[in-house]
């Protein structure tokens, strides 16, 4: 998959996003496969103020995360965002890394599907506002 259909963020594990061992809860992982999609979201151009705006939303439809090691307060996430999906609706692969170590410790899923912000309609394809700006990133590789 293209670099160009990927983003990376790193961010400081807070306190307040773990449990009373100081390992992350396991809900905050997708919480930073949202931080990694919303910074992807941007480089592509239409994040979900563009999407709003624009007269579309794009429910989460579908959450797999496998959890493979821990992150723990103090650590230093790096999570990776991929589009691997975006015709006929939004689907990206995360992966989430300690710095430190370099070893992955989460990956996982996320589908979201096209909704018609004035009716609520589904669709199933996404909108050419959002398809071609994908394919304009592509484009500059």
């Amino acid at each position: 998959m293209s670099d160009f259909l990927s983003n990376e963020i790193r961010f400081q594990v807070d306190f307040n996003d773990c449990d009373p061992m100081k390992i992350v809860w396991h809900g905050n992982y997708i919480n930073y496969f949202e931080r990694a999609r919303c910074a992807l979201l941007d480089k592509i151009g239409y994040n979900y103020i563009q999407m709003e705006e624009s007269g579309f939303l794009f429910p989460v439809t579908e959450v797999k995360c496998k959890y493979i090691k821990s992150l723990r307060f103090g650590d230093v996430c790096r999570a990776k965002a991929t589009l691997v999906e975006w015709e006929n609706m939004i689907k990206m692969n995360f992966e989430l890394f300690n710095e430190r170590t370099g070893e992955l410790v989460t990956k996982g899923t996320v589908s979201q599907m096209c909704v018609r912000a004035c009716d609520g309609e589904s669709l199933f394809v996404c909108p050419s506002i959002f398809t071609d700006k994908v394919r304009a990133l592509l484009a500059r590789q």
